[in-house]
């Protein structure tokens, strides 16, 4: 297909390196009442288009007319929550998920034995936690303080925590206790102690957004996640930190740690969910991934870190930072964790207009060798592929899996794409850089939020549109990749496979494979096709029965 002539071969490079013009020549147009064809030359080197004079002078007035809207326009505040009216759907040409929903069977052991010590009762994951309160052999409120006390030991080493609940999460642990002598088990999260990534709305506690200019918010409502998990019988503990406005691990308050290496950073925007998790301090939390937020910190910190399907998860009551990218996952010690986590976590909400009805269906009675497994070839080869990665291939191997090669290719680039979400964070943060506040953001180096927002005001509308267009084409390219499979194994980081993924709205799955010569763990990541997690669950489930990776403890943490 031929590029229209008016296109500048100098593309998008130009088109950021040109910011600046276009300020000058509004401003100077502002200046002197109206907009000059010197504005708009300035304005067409950012988008890579030539007008000619009398072209120029022909839309002056439509200019004027625009600018005038935008002053309108600006005059409207509008809350965070307010989602725009085209919603984005992950759905590829012919495809719809499966709703037929049936029991669900965990394969849950008749029986756990209780640890003596109470360090090891903390990293218990969750399918052995519901058996011991189920037996009764630990109450909910002895587990609650178990959690509640490392918090307070250890939250301040790793910077990991904004809003203890103490009063209300032992309250709800003895109703929990309460209910189980009564008869009445609410399922396998009953009396379990978990936390949330600070940019959930909680009634009654501030919701920080990890960043200065809302630092004492308070978002008198709940979000649909956390209230589907306190139905479920979840008892809240605390409320983790997250780099600021769901960037990295950097917050107002410090720099989230990972326990592994307090001189290294948790990776976020999940950072103190993952860090919280590998400490020992919860059994799971809960994380958002826009562009990797769970599966890097879920990496950095050693734990499993599940990316449900765009759509899957309702983001009521959640911060929005790209209303299309975002995602609400759980972050724990095991798939298996995961998988239960979700099951509470899964269905559409009236107060969501992206959610999608689908069904969750696990049975561990299914065999994981009748999966279809794939991986990417070309990146567990050459010079810098990593043993670790090559471990789970020979796992897998060794224990009779086929493994099918393939490699990701596409006809679309994603790098582009990712252009949607600095528009759509520039839209959900507008006041920040209008009014100046992003100013009081701790991070500003080049590549933080307060620069892309800025720059992100001078990508076209119609290129948001063109890009959206060609991500079109990326679901369906991807769809028609991954559909021959049932799993497909990765390199957490090799090649677009993240970039790609998250646009697609693909699940993955995050698990800990071992570690670098520096004792830093690392991860492998499954993906499977839109509204399949539960085949994420079965083999990431069989991988880590099969080996110990994810049972390994960060020695400070474990005492």
């Amino acid at each position: 297909m031929k590029l229209n002539n008016r296109m500048s071969t100098r593309g998008f490079l130009v088109l950021l390196g040109a910011c600046a013009c276009l300020a000058v020549g509004f401003t100077l147009g502002k200046r002197v009442g109206e907009i000059t064809p010197v504005a708009i030359d300035g304005a067409s080197e950012l988008i890579g288009i030539n007008f000619t004079p009398a072209e120029k002078d022909s839309m002056i007035g439509n200019l004027q007319n625009q600018l005038s809207n935008f002053e309108s326009l600006r005059k409207v505040e509008l809350d965070n929550s307010v989602s725009p009216a085209l919603v984005f759907n992950p759905l590829p040409t012919g495809f719809a998920p499966s709703t037929d929903q049936k029991a669900i069977d965990w394969g849950l052991p008749a029986s756990v034995n209780l640890p003596e010590k109470e360090a090891d009762i903390a990293y218990l994951p969750v399918h052995e936690l519901a058996v011991l309160i189920k037996s009764k052999k630990i109450s909910s409120e002895r587990l609650t303080k178990i959690y509640l006390d490392r918090i307070k030991t250890y939250s301040d080493t790793l910077q990991c925590l904004i809003t203890l609940m103490e009063d209300s999460a032992l309250e709800k642990a003895r109703a929990m206790d309460a209910e189980l002598a009564n008869g009445k088990y609410r399922g396998p999260l009953h009396g379990i102690p978990y936390g949330v990534k600070d940019l959930l709305a909680v009634e009654g506690t501030k919701t920080t957004w990890g960043a200065m200019p809302y630092k004492d918010q308070v978002i008198e409502k709940t979000a649909t996640v956390v209230t589907k998990l306190n139905d479920a019988g979840g008892v809240l503990v605390g409320k983790f930190t997250l780099g600021a406005l769901a960037m990295g691990d950097v917050w107002y308050g410090g720099k989230t740690k990972n326990p592994w290496n307090l001189n290294q950073g948790s990776s976020g925007s999940s950072a103190g969910s993952a860090s919280a998790v590998s400490a020992g301090l919860v059994p799971f939390a809960i994380g958002t991934e826009t562009l990797g937020s769970i599966v890097s910190p879920s990496t950095r910190n050693g734990v499993t870190g599940l990316r449900p399907t765009y759509g899957r998860v309702s983001k009521n009551g959640a911060m929005a930072l790209s209303w299309s990218m975002d995602k609400i996952g759980p972050i724990s010690r095991s798939a298996l964790d995961d998988g239960i986590i979700l099951s509470i976590l899964n269905g559409p909400d009236v107060y969501d207009a992206s959610t999608i009805a689908a069904a969750f269906n696990y049975d561990a009675k299914k065999s994981v060798k009748d999966l279809k497994v794939g991986y990417f070839k070309p990146y567990f080869e050459g010079e810098r592929v990593s043993p670790n990665d090559l471990a789970v291939l020979d796992l897998l191997k060794n224990q009779g899996i086929e493994l099918h090669p393939l490699e990701l290719k596409t006809s679309i680039e994603a790098g582009p794409i990712v252009m949607m979400l600095m528009v759509e964070g520039a839209a959900a943060f507008d006041e920040l850089t209008r009014y100046g506040w992003d100013d009081q953001l701790v991070a500003q180096n080049k590549g933080a939020w307060p620069n892309s927002f800025r720059a992100a005001r001078f990508i076209p509308a119609v290129e948001y549109v063109q890009l959206s267009r060609q991500r079109t084409v990326l679901i369906q390219e991807m769809h028609e990749l991954m559909k021959e499979y049932d799993v497909i194994v990765t390199p957490s980081f090799a090649g677009p496979q993240l970039r790609i993924t998250n646009l697609t709205g693909h699940p993955a799955l995050c698990l800990p494979n071992g570690f670098t010569e520096q004792g830093n763990p690392t991860s492998i990541t499954l993906l499977a096709n839109l509204f399949e997690e539960e085949k994420l669950v079965m083999l990431g489930d069989f991988i880590q029965k099969n080996s110990d990776w994810q049972a390994k403890r960060p020695p400070m943490f474990n005492k």
